[in-house]
């Protein structure tokens, strides 16, 4: 690998996808039975391709992936599952605002990662072959589409009356 800042960005990318992947996990099993499950199902296959393609440009420029940032996403995915269900295991209603929202922040970084990829192509031959493009417009539905999701979560939670504030003082 002849550039190791491209290294490290493709890495840090690599592990924000793998914690995209367990989040979703997470989020499938947290919400089994419900609508919320089968669109994460779905995000997490369009992510999975994307990880793959990810992989397949690493490997076309000689890139080894990084187990250390891998082991970092590990460890903030597990982080994220307080969040998912605060105290009786039932989903919470700002935990899956949260994670719909640190999705949608994922995806706009990826969303840049296609468009800098795009910016160094002509200096790469080995990246001539991506459609850095395509993969960007598709990196864009995908925020469009979970941010929906995460603006009616939002709604949801945040609904006036919802619930009852307690100040201590």
């Amino acid at each position: 690998m002849k550039n190791k800042d491209l290294a490290t960005y493709l890495n840090d990318h690599l592990a924000g996808s793998i914690g995209a992947l367990d989040l979703l996990d997470r989020m499938i099993a947290t919400y089994e039975e419900q609508p919320m499950a089968q669109f994460c199902r779905e995000m997490r296959a369009e992510i999975s391709a994307d990880q793959d393609k990810l992989r397949e440009i690493m490997k076309a420029i000689d890139v080894e992936e990084s187990s250390l940032r891998k082991a970092g996403a590990w460890i903030m995915e597990k982080f994220s599952r307080a969040k998912l269900s605060l105290g009786d295991e039932e989903p919470a209603d700002l935990g899956l605002v949260q994670a719909l929202e640190s999705l949608v922040l994922g995806i706009k970084g990826k969303e840049g990662l296609w468009r800098a990829l795009t910016a160094v192509q002509p200096d790469w031959p080995e990246l001539r072959q991506f459609d850095f493009a395509r993969l960007e417009r598709r990196a864009g539905e995908q925020g469009t589409r979970v941010d929906v999701e995460r603006i009616q979560a939002a709604t949801e939670a945040f609904r006036s009356g919802s619930d009852e504030v307690t100040i201590k003082k």
